[in-house]
């Protein structure tokens, strides 16, 4: 059913380009079809510039999705189970959350010598806040009571931390790092559009300069496979770290 809906779309897509439809608020005139799109990935993959552009996404991507995971859960069990770090952080860290990505860049540009620099930075700051919001929230969901059994039972800070607490908050954890990794993609396709000199977002942009609309679509069709594969890649992880969940449901 879901490949159906799939042909479908892009059944409907070719028509709708190649007749040139025009409705009242929109219209395909421009719009190139799914068949010359394939194209001109084809031609992308043949000349060689896919694999560079992929891999200087990909690199920062990581980079900063890394740094946003371990930052982000850190913080979140912090400001979760400590109201010192409540107190401390939760507030600044919610003024600085509606802050959409694009308005980081001329201060990232600032902040660091380079633009490789800012575009990681800008990726950390897109993947941060889901990968905060949701261990805070999984952790605080805990039941006291597993808690307080554990410690009962003559557990320390630390092996309530490894053996409840952290189990308890991984599906919430997980659902944070999906989440994030969807978005650190998008901050980081606009942040390679307005600073970078090589990547996915960065080929999209230069295709719109150039007016070649087909790699326009090629490279919005990259970045969202790229997403999609690296979002399921992460839910994957989190179903086999969290088996009990899947049994529970």
């Amino acid at each position: 059913m879901r490949i159906f809906s799939l042909v479908a779309l892009l059944a409907a897509w070719q028509y709708a380009s190649l007749s040139k439809a025009h409705f009242s608020f929109l219209t395909f005139a421009f719009t190139p079809a799914p068949t010359q799109v394939f194209d001109s990935l084809l031609e992308l993959s043949h000349s060689g510039r896919l694999l560079s552009h992929v891999e200087a996404s990909l690199a920062r991507v990581l980079a900063g999705y890394a740094l946003a995971s371990l930052f982000g859960i850190a913080l979140g069990g912090l400001v979760a189970r400590r109201p010192f770090f409540e107190d401390a952080l939760l507030t600044p860290l919610e003024l600085l959350r509606p802050i959409p990505a694009v308005a980081w860049i001329p201060l990232a540009i600032l902040m660091f010598p380079s633009s490789e620099a800012s575009m990681v930075f800008i990726t950390f700051m897109g993947a941060l806040f889901p990968i905060l919001l949701n261990t805070i929230h999984g952790v605080r969901d805990i039941d006291a009571r597993l808690i307080a059994s554990a410690r009962s039972l003559g557990a320390g800070g630390v092996t309530v931390v490894v053996e409840v607490v952290l189990p308890g908050a991984l599906p919430s954890i997980f659902t944070g790092l999906a989440i994030g990794m969807g978005t650190s993609w998008f901050c980081l396709v606009t942040a390679e559009m307005i600073s970078g000199q090589f990547g996915v977002g960065y080929f999209t942009w230069e295709s719109y300069t150039l007016q070649n609309y087909p790699d326009i679509v090629a490279g919005m069709a990259i970045i969202g496979v790229l997403g999609f594969l690296s979002s399921a890649i992460v839910r994957r992880i989190g179903c086999a770290l969290t088996p009990w969940r899947e049994e529970s449901q």
